[in-house]
């Protein structure tokens, strides 16, 4: 055996997936005897203290689901430089490969699709946890049909498609299909993930993604910005009922969502109920049809028509519903443009069609005046039937953006906050570097909306605090500048750790514990991570002959630049097996022990440079 093994018991076979921040390989649990995912993030973010905390948190947060619907986490650890999670390996294919293939979908499949995902979200978010990054590629259709969704809160593939907060530290999804609140840089709730699921069906049902661009800053500002054009526009063919719930997802809004993940199942099964409802009429009177013969055929005859009547009349009823409640029948219109206008307008006008006007919500909004309709669902133009109702909100008048006041002194804050027509609210005190009587803090917050002569809080600096500096980039540099300039930049110079990487040369900084321009107390402590270079291999056979019991326990230590580390920690081992071969990782020179039991049986110099063993 000459594969790579982690933690002495992950047998690495083959790559399966690249990604900007890690690796996917396909590989076999020696313990357990069976084959696993195996996901590596790359060298060059081995040294990210902060980002490796949250790798590691949301890992263990992660590998606590249990639902068919999410591909398991089995195992999350370190191995020297090596961070690394063991994932189940699902026989099937990404849903974005099936998209690209197969799209436009069928919309039984797209519904079956996205009531599993769904399932499996709703699971995540009892337990407390956002996904953040639903999109197709996250998504695994298993040989079975059975949808899992993987990669929750863990190592994302970062790509040009991809945006990361402003600590460098968090992906915060794919930008064609994150939401509107993920877009400004908004905390995400579970409604984001069903915003996301939303896309992914549109995609489904169309092949195309609502919003592109030629970057991936102007697909956020449509995603915050821009109404979808509804998929039946793109596809023929789309149950309303089914285009309906996505357009729901997918509002801008998130309180205009779908309340949660079963929620929106539930709609989803109205829709199959409808299907099934219809066909089983029709495979009523077939059934009856095909009964055994009676003993007198003037009963059969009597039966059968008995039988047909019922049948036919059951598939009457059902169309005749369908046909009251919009969802067949009716001729198909353009919806008329009825934003602007008073509801009783609004209703004069879709009078002409049999079309109800339907107040849903109420909104600030300073585009329209008070009781005027702001919003209707569906849009003016888009396709709707004859006995069908628009949704609308109205607009419940002006309202106002509050202004940035944080770094201002009190007196001219207070100014600002009147200037636009709100109240000076309550004043907080707090410890702060910043000169004293000047704005730190604010709520609501810069830029946001809110009822005109609604109060502004705020939070002055008592001036006693340390001062902030900006922490500069000392990336690339080698590790004299770089503690140059951070000492010149009012820090001091904290841990400086090593690691090998394959992108920085050797004595190169390849990662600092802050992001460059964040604001640090002066005199705060920067930790850097230096470059040895890469890694390397070496291939040792170990025979077991030298092995005292049949059965025994094998340790194999190792020693380099890195510091001293087990590769393998007393797992046991068969003597009849012969022998084995580990290709062991390491910096520079060094040694290496194997241990059988309690006795150092073998004992080695290693070069990691030259790959050669003494």
């Amino acid at each position: 055996m000459s594969s790579k093994v982690i933690a002495g018991r992950y047998e690495i076979l083959q790559k399966i997936g690249d990604g900007g921040m890690a690796v996917v390989y396909e590989s076999r649990d020696r313990l357990l005897n069976r084959y696993v995912a195996v996901k590596i993030l790359k060298p060059e973010y081995s040294g990210d203290a902060k980002f490796i905390e949250n790798f590691r948190k949301e890992s263990h947060a992660a590998a606590s689901l249990s639902h068919p619907n999410i591909v398991n986490i089995y195992d999350v650890g370190r191995e020297g430089n090596i961070n690394y999670i063991v994932m189940e390996l699902v026989d099937g294919r990404p849903l974005s490969q099936i998209i690209e293939e197969e799209a436009p979908m069928d919309y039984r499949r797209v519904i079956e699709i996205s009531k599993q995902v769904a399932a499996g979200l709703s699971a995540a978010h009892n337990h407390g946890i956002i996904h953040r990054d639903v999109k197709p590629h996250n998504i695994l259709i298993g040989e079975d049909g059975i949808a899992k969704i993987a990669d929750f809160g863990i190592a994302k593939a970062v790509s040009t498609t991809t945006i990361i907060d402003g600590t460098g530290s968090q992906v915060m999804g794919s930008v064609h299909y994150f939401s509107p609140e993920q877009a400004k840089g908004a905390a995400a709730d579970y409604r984001s993930d069903i915003y996301s699921l939303g896309i992914v069906m549109y995609e489904m049902l169309t092949g195309e993604v609502p919003f592109d661009a030629d970057n991936p800053v102007s697909v956020a500002l449509m995603q915050i910005n821009n109404e979808i054009t509804p998929p039946s526009e793109l596809v023929d063919g789309i149950p309303p009922s089914l285009e309906r719930i996505v357009l729901k997802a997918t509002r801008k809004d998130p309180a205009e969502r779908f309340g949660s993940a079963d929620e929106m199942i539930d709609a989803l099964n109205d829709i199959e109920f409808v299907t099934r409802f219809v066909g089983s009429g029709a495979a009523y009177a077939a059934s009856e049809e095909e009964e055994e013969e009676p003993p007198v055929k003037r009963k059969q005859g009597s039966r059968k028509k008995t039988a047909l009547i019922i049948a036919i009349a059951a598939v009457l009823a059902v169309l005749a519903g369908l046909y009251f409640t919009g969802i067949i029948g009716g001729k198909i219109i353009a919806a008329p443009d009825i934003t602007g206008k008073t509801v009783e307008e609004a209703q004069k006008v879709c009078d002409e069609y049999n079309i109800e006007v339907k107040v849903v919500d109420y909104e600030y909004n300073a585009s329209y005046n008070a009781d005027e309709i702001c919003r209707q669902d569906p849009t003016a133009g888009s396709r709707v039937r004859e006995g069908r109702s628009i949704e609308v909100t109205v607009s419940k008048g002006e309202e106002g953006t509050v202004p940035n006041i944080v770094g201002m002194d009190e007196d001219e804050a207070k100014k600002l906050i009147k200037k636009y027509g709100f109240k000076v609210g309550t004043k907080t005190v707090e410890t702060s570097g910043e000169p004293k009587g000047t704005v730190i803090k604010q709520d609501p917050g810069a830029g946001e909306q809110t009822k005109p002569g609604s109060e502004i809080n705020y939070t002055i600096s008592d001036g006693k605090g340390k001062k902030k500096l900006e922490v500069p980039d000392v990336v690339g540099l080698s590790l004299p500048a770089a503690k140059q300039k951070i000492t010149d930049a009012g820090f001091v110079v904290g841990t400086v750790s090593y690691a090998p990487s394959s992108t920085y040369s050797d004595g190169t900084v390849m990662a600092q514990q802050f992001k460059a321009g964040t604001k640090l107390e002066e005199k705060s402590t920067i930790d850097i991570t230096v470059s040895t270079g890469s890694e390397g291999e070496i291939n040792l056979d170990i025979s077991y002959d030298e092995a005292k019991n049949s059965t025994f326990r094998m340790t194999v230590t190792v020693s380099d630049d890195n510091g001293t580390r087990n590769v393998v920690d007393h797992e046991i081992r068969n003597k009849s097996d012969g022998s084995e071969t580990l290709r062991i990782t390491g910096t520079g020179k060094g040694t290496i022990k194997v241990i059988f039991d309690t006795k150092t049986v073998y004992r080695y110099t290693v070069n990691f440079d030259t790959g050669t063993l003494e």
